[in-house]
């Protein structure tokens, strides 16, 4: 009996999905809930699962088609599926002749691999960079047939894909989530009165609690105790004192949030994404920690679920990461504010008179002016520098 494969129910506020990669070829063997393909919306990843064991029968969707919930993409033939090891055993046994010709076809391989290594081997790269050598070698292009044009004669990769034809740029569309974080991005633009307030902090506390007891803490809790884990306790209470940084605008009204829903911006390789703590207040460092390392698996592996994704009443973004010294983040809307991390630097700093070494972190409030005065914004973040600074009084709520 043959089987429609339909797109699954798409998440609310999701109209439509583009096809992205099948995972299987019609003529293939397929086992039930084995995952067939991935739809992609605007910000998830969706697997779509085989309703039975048999064979995939035909696709009726390719990559980059634009499907809607319900539309039949394949269809499974339903039967039993053979294991591997029934499947090796069917397999016919060759007669010596065609072992012969088999050998005969390996030692050509053989041949004409160790005539192209040789080939690679003896290229000239001259005075070329690493990518330009690279390159060279593998187009066998010769230093003598270039003409190198960066300084002193030295031959830069553009000049290599010159001389080998190859296009000088590369045009692919965007992906659905690439294109929404840039509608995303436009709408802040134009729709936020976007202002950006700044601070430091001194680490040096943090990172004390965290060098004496991340032994302690990894051996109870099974995971390190992290950085970000701090911000968010911290930015938590900060939050709880400013409620207006935890608001929203909705036509002319100003939402007051009563949880704290801390998004926290994850890079993936398919674009950042900003998965949301629920109720950060209720948390502790250990859960806020296992929450985040949770996050970016599941980012990385395209597994974050569109529940992941809803929800945020502020959003804190570490470029300190990729090594950013500063920066002004730009909102997620409809929030209207966001915490930009930056990367650690020791610095000499000025305690008690004394100039002294410490780890500084520049900190960035993008805010929206309509409804956060810059009062509250610069308020917000000197308690969130103060809590920082002394995470005893944070920790122990005082």
């Amino acid at each position: 009996m043959s089987i429609d494969v339909k797109v699954p129910v798409l998440p609310e506020s999701v109209s439509d999905a583009t096809v992205a990669s099948w995972h299987k070829k019609p003529g293939d063997s397929v086992r039930r809930d084995e995952n067939l393909v991935d739809l992609e919306t605007d910000k998830v990843v969706l697997e779509v699962p085989a309703p039975a064991d048999g064979v995939l029968e035909a696709i009726k969707a390719e990559p980059g088609d634009v499907v809607s919930a319900n539309d039949v993409i394949a269809v499974v033939k339903e039967g039993e599926v053979k294991d591997d090891a029934e499947e090796s055993t069917q397999q016919p046994e060759q007669d010596e002749s065609s072992d012969d010709s088999a050998d005969k076809a390996d030692t050509q391989k053989t041949a004409a691999k160790q005539s192209k290594d040789t080939s690679i081997d003896d290229v000239d790269t001259g005075s070329a960079g690493p990518a330009a050598r690279k390159m060279m070698k593998d187009e066998n292009i010769d230093a003598s047939q270039v003409e190198g044009s960066g300084r002193g004669g030295r031959i830069t990769k553009p000049d290599v894909m010159n001389v080998a034809n190859t296009p000088m740029e590369e045009r692919v569309p965007m992906s659905r989530l690439r294109a929404k974080i840039a509608d995303r991005m436009v709408e802040a633009q134009s729709t936020a009165a976007m202002l950006t307030s700044f601070n430091e902090v001194d680490l040096k506390a943090v990172m004390d609690i965290r060098k004496k007891y991340k032994e302690e803490f990894q051996k109870k809790h099974g995971i390190k105790l992290g950085l970000m884990s701090f911000f968010v306790k911290a930015a938590t209470e900060a939050l709880k004192q400013f409620p207006i940084i935890n608001a929203s605008m909705e036509d002319n009204d100003i939402v007051y949030h009563r949880q704290q829903n801390i998004g926290i911006a994850v890079a993936t390789d398919r674009g950042l994404v900003v998965p949301v703590l629920k109720n950060t207040d209720a948390m502790g460092l250990a859960d806020i920690d296992a929450g985040i390392r949770d996050f970016a698996e599941k980012g990385n592996s395209g597994k974050l679920a569109m529940e992941d994704l809803q929800g945020g009443t502020f959003t804190i973004t570490n470029g300190g990461s990729f090594g950013s010294l500063m920066s002004t983040p730009i909102l997620n809307m409809p929030q209207s504010a966001i915490l930009g991390m930056h990367t650690i630097k020791e610095r000499p700093v000025v305690v008690e008179g004394e100039i002294v070494i410490r780890p500084m972190m520049y900190l960035a409030l993008t805010y929206d002016h309509r409804i956060i005065d810059g009062k509250d914004a610069v308020l917000f973040l000197v308690a969130l520098k103060e809590m920082l600074e002394d995470p005893a009084r944070m920790l122990l709520n005082l």
